[in-house]
């Protein structure tokens, strides 16, 4: 409960459903999924000798692709912020966390070694876009597990507990 502006219990005792997430989550995936898009657009790959080299967009479609993805998902967790009872729909912010560890992988994966350099017949060396990349991608994914781990509004509260009867016949 230190994330949240309620306590989940009344006065009398009671469990209140008034809980809500803390949207700092997803202002923060929102500045990673920008700041990786603006390294889609920076340089990502170089040629030996720096002869040629080649942004995000022009080296990869994939590196687009994720972070257009990206917007995509951050635009539908600032609408669940507004929309959704609790701030967040757990999934979505589940599948946003995916999307930025998928989107370090890519990046880091041009780090190691630049995909498909071997039929691009090449020997590639990543540039700095890729580094502007990675680090986008892991603030992207550090907001949204922040979101996923705050409350979703139909959580269970610290240890209490709800005593279901059952459905019984009258």
């Amino acid at each position: 409960m230190a994330n949240t502006s309620t306590a989940a219990h009344s006065h009398e005792g009671e469990l209140r459903h008034d809980r809500r997430a803390n949207p700092m989550g997803a202002y923060v995936a929102t500045a990673g999924v920008l700041v990786f898009l603006i390294a889609t657009f920076l340089d990502w790959v170089s040629t030996e000798g720096d002869s040629v080299t080649g942004t995000g967009y022009e080296t990869d479609t994939a590196i687009p692709l994720v972070a257009y993805l990206g917007l995509g998902l951050v635009a539908a967790l600032l609408y669940a912020l507004n929309r959704a009872r609790g701030r967040q729909h757990r999934g979505l912010s589940l599948t946003t966390m995916a999307a930025g560890i998928a989107a370090a992988g890519l990046a880091l994966s041009y780090l190691l070694d630049a995909p498909g350099a071997l039929e691009r017949g090449g020997d590639y060396s990543a540039e700095y876009g890729t580094w502007v990349g990675l680090v986008g991608a892991i603030v992207w994914s550090a907001g949204a597990f922040l979101l996923a781990k705050e409350p979703e509004g139909d959580d269970d509260w610290h240890g209490t507990e709800r005593i279901s009867t059952g459905h019984t016949a009258h």
